[in-house]
This record gives C-alpha cells, sequence and structure tokens, in this order.
C-alpha cells in the first residue's frame, strides 16, 4: 500500500509540473519556441529546461502558481561557460602564462560582454518577467540579461551536451569578440602602472583624494596617483575605484611614447 500511495504521490506532481510547462508554453508560443530552437542551434527536446533559464524571478511574484526562477540553471551555466571559455584560452594561447589567462577569461565572462551578447541575439525577446519589472527594464537590464545566457547556456548543456553549448558559446561570445580584439584589450590601468613600476623597480603608485564634489547621492572624486615624489596622473570618477583607475590611465600615457614604455624617474 505505501509503495502505491508513493506512486500516486509521485504521479501527481508530474502532472502538476506538466501542467505548469503546459501553461508556461502559453507564454512562449510555438513560433517562439522555433526562434529559440533556430537561436540554440537544434531541436529542443526538453522545453521545461528552457521555460526554466527564461524565467527571471520577478515572474513568480505576479505568478504564484511557479516557484522556480532560472537562478539554478543560471549557476550551472556559468561554471559550462568558465569551462569553454577556458579551454578555448588554454589552446589558443599555448605560450601564454595563467595570469594571462585568467585576466582574459574574466573579460570574456564578465557581466558587461555577457549581456553585450545577450543583447545580440535579442535574448529579452523570450524572457518571462513580471509587468512591473518590465516597465523598468532598462534600470537593471544590464545583469538580467547576463544571468539569463547563463541560465540558457545551462539549459543547453543539459538538453544536448556540452559540444552544443561550446557551439553555442563560440558562436554568440568568443566569435564577436575575437574579431574585434576588445578581450585582449587591458582596462585596468591600475595594474598596469602596478605591474610597470614592479619591473623598473620604481616605487609602489600611491593614490590621493584630491577633492570630492556633489551631493552624496551623486559625488564626484578628483584622485591622483604618484610615484615617488612626482605626480603622474589626476582623474575623475563617479566613485574612487574609476577616478583611479582615470588617474592610472593617464600616468600610462604620460609615461609612454610611440616607441613604447619610457622608463621614470626613481
Amino acid at each position: 500500500m505505501g509503495k502505491f500511495l508513493n506512486w500516486i504521490v509521485e504521479r501527481l506532481k508530474q502532472r502538476q509540473v506538466q501542467k505548469k510547462s503546459k501553461e508556461i508554453s502559453r507564454l512562449l508560443t510555438p513560433k517562439k519556441f522555433a526562434e529559440l530552437e533556430k537561436l540554440v542551434g537544434f531541436n529542443i527536446k526538453n522545453k521545461s529546461y528552457f521555460i526554466q533559464a527564461l524565467m527571471h524571478r520577478s515572474f513568480l511574484e505576479q505568478n504564484f502558481d511557479y516557484d522556480v526562477s532560472n537562478e539554478r540553471l543560471e549557476f550551472l551555466g556559468d561554471s559550462v561557460l568558465s569551462l569553454c571559455v577556458a579551454e578555448y584560452l588554454f589552446e589558443t594561447f599555448p605560450e601564454k602564462d595563467e595570469g594571462f589567462l585568467t585576466k582574459v577569461r574574466s573579460k570574456l565572462v564578465n557581466r558587461i560582454a555577457l549581456a553585450d551578447a545577450a543583447e545580440r541575439i535579442n535574448l529579452v525577446k523570450f524572457l518571462l518577467i513580471s509587468k512591473n519589472f518590465s516597465n523598468n527594464f532598462s534600470a537593471g537590464s544590464k545583469t538580467v540579461l547576463a544571468d539569463a545566457l547563463e541560465a540558457l547556456i545551462g539549459a543547453i548543456y543539459l538538453d544536448n551536451g556540452l559540444d552544443s553549448a561550446k557551439a553555442f558559446i563560440d558562436r554568440v561570445l568568443i566569435e564577436p569578440n575575437s574579431r574585434d580584439g576588445v578581450y585582449l584589450i587591458d582596462e585596468n590601468f591600475k595594474s598596469q602602472l602596478l605591474e610597470y613600476a614592479q619591473a623598473n623597480k620604481l616605487q609602489i603608485p600611491v593614490y590621493t583624494v584630491l577633492k570630492e564634489e556633489g551631493p552624496q547621492h551623486n559625488r564626484t572624486f578628483t584622485i591622483s596617483v604618484s610615484i615617488g615624489e612626482a605626480e603622474y596622473g589626476v582623474g575623475k570618477g563617479r566613485n574612487k575605484k574609476s577616478a583611479e583607475q582615470n588617474a592610472a590611465h593617464e600616468a600610462l600615457k604620460k609615461i609612454t611614447d610611440l616607441t613604447g614604455a619610457v622608463k621614470l624617474n626613481a
């Protein structure tokens, strides 16, 4: 009798899940699913993976019948993405060390890069989000799009395996960034300035706040960077981090000419 009751409970759970998937499928019409299949590059076997991948948690706030957002698939997709990008870089740059590979991978998988990729493929038109959130979507769209792309990668991996996930990542993320070489540009100017100073046996760069302006909610910081007794750059930014980066950028311009780096005075 116990086994029979357990079987009934499981059947009821399965029917509930099927019912939910069927109801949500009305939001993702057959036409939308056909477009989604074209986007991922294969015939989808388990639609529920992709429905979950596209469901932002705001959707649950207005649809109480559903209790699973895309956050778990985002977690899985993040790991799949990191593996695929790491393998690509490992094979593409056999002469580079671990530090270079780590730095470049972080540029390829950061929120901005993922959100840009999601925008290129127009992922937003597939998302399941609440009406209230939709009205203010632009304010937090970068994070939402990046998370959804990772969740979609997780769904692709579960539904059609690692090879399909790698092909998708290569097509929507790696190839576009490889064409313009943006992911190879090091925009961490503070790190570059520090490396330069250390390589030339100079003192460590020191950052000093010169000025803070504006109301608390809209501050502007002015920061200088010095090496030894000499000031080499001044930068402004809405926060200290961006102001320091801008100051370091100015310093690097000052110590660089057309032929390369000019040695600083110790």
